[in-house]
């Protein structure tokens, strides 16, 4: 999903956990393989959040039959399907330090190959720069908070986040992957983690008091233990960059470990019905950029009626290299017009013992589908004694993020 220059990585990282579905959204939809909501193989499926497919691909074929018709024969005549994506954020606050306003763009080119019925290659290229002098990602510190208000709105250029094989078994009981890899794909998401459709807060994506890598090198896999069970495990070069792929790992030594067991209704509703435990650990650097640390976090979401989806996620870390060092979030999605999607989160968090109080977060946002490749999504953070300006009881953030794929 995403990566944060504040906390580097290169991923290697190795996965035993289940078949897993991918999209974000109302409808259900046969488990692709390895990666969460803000997956290539979900950001690909018509099911991806930012419309229903039945409406999608009405429109398509009447407003862009040459796309439609080139996308199509790919699919058909050489099992490729890709999709071009593109996302501006900007946001607001109240706040009376910092730059007042943050503004950034990713522009994204994903796709798999599916070379055998059994596997294929994935791949993802971005483009991600800051409109101004700081890029939403980093936001929330410039305007005093413990808080990543724009997860994924950074700075970093050109960057190469997946390029990977998958293999499975013929009865999807089993996955592997090996390549360019980002953990934040599945290690401890839900239904509502991708910060290109839901959230926009670090507290409701990925869980902030893990100390995930970035995008790399890694080996990923995963394993359906019962018809209602499933586990996942991780190793993951802990010191790369994306922007800058390389095999260091294999010099350093340096990794991050993760192991996920979790309960599912059913296979195909694995990130809409899910309960599960995370357990992680990585190695510090050696030039002392980052130090060790280990954590285990929570997850319980359930998508009643195909429509509302409330979470509750929790979380602690025992060093200081994460985020914060513990937090607990709850909330809900309610999914309207099935296109469209109401989110409403509220988190705690302890920030660490470098700070005196504990950071309160609220986010409400409202993903508006103004055509079948066109969203907004308008949102308020409320942020509650803003841990780095102790003098401060509350902060504002308004955001508005768009998106158009083809």
């Amino acid at each position: 999903m995403t990566f944060f220059s504040w906390k580097p990585g290169l991923a290697v990282w190795l996965v035993a956990g289940a078949t897993l579905v991918g999209p974000a959204s109302a409808a259900e939809a046969e488990a692709p393989g390895l990666g969460g909501p803000s997956s290539v193989r979900a950001d690909l499926t018509d099911g991806d959040g930012l419309t229903d497919p039945e409406f999608r691909s009405r429109f398509l074929q009447a407003n862009l039959p040459a796309w439609f018709a080139f996308k199509g024969s790919l699919r058909e005549n050489a099992n490729i399907d890709f999709k071009i994506d593109y996302l501006s954020l900007g946001q607001w606050s109240n706040a009376d330090v910092g730059q007042g306003h943050a503004a950034g763009g990713i522009a994204r080119i994903y796709g798999t190959w599916q070379a055998f019925e059994t596997g294929g290659l994935t791949a993802k290229l971005e483009h991600r720069t800051a409109y101004t002098t700081v890029a939403p990602q980093f936001f929330g510190f410039d305007s005093d908070a413990q808080s990543i208000t724009g997860t994924a709105f950074n700075d970093i250029q050109l960057a190469l986040t997946n390029l990977f094989w998958t293999q499975r078994a013929e009865n999807r009981v089993w996955t592997l992957q090996i390549g360019q890899i980002d953990v934040t794909d599945f290690v401890d998401v839900y239904g509502l983690v991708s910060p290109y459709t839901a959230f926009q807060n670090l507290a409701f994506n990925t869980n902030p008091t893990i100390n995930a890598p970035n995008p790399g090198i890694a080996v990923a896999g995963g394993v359906r233990l019962h018809e209602n069970i499933y586990a996942i495990a991780s190793i993951a070069d802990a010191n790369g960059n994306p922007a800058e792929p390389n095999f260091d790992v294999f010099k350093t030594g340096d990794t991050f470990k993760s192991f996920e067991i979790g309960y599912m209704s059913s296979q195909d509703r694995i990130y809409f019905d899910n309960i599960h435990l995370t357990f992680w650990q990585s190695d510090g650097a050696d030039n002392g950029s980052r130090k060790d640390d280990w954590g285990v976090a929570g997850s319980a979401s359930w998508f009643f009626d195909n429509r509302w989806m409330p979470f509750l996620r929790t979380g602690f870390s025992q060093g200081e290299a994460a985020l914060y060092k513990a937090t607990v979030s709850a909330g809900l999605g309610l999914y309207t017009r099935q296109t469209d999607l109401v989110g409403i989160g509220l988190n705690w968090s302890d920030p660490g013992d470098a700070f005196d109080d504990d950071q309160y977060t609220a986010e409400v946002f409202y993903r508006l589908t103004l055509s079948p490749n066109l969203a907004i999504t308008p949102s308020v953070q409320l942020i509650a004694n803003p841990a780095l300006n102790p003098e401060k009881d509350s902060l504002a953030i308004f955001g508005l993020r768009g998106r158009i794929a083809l």
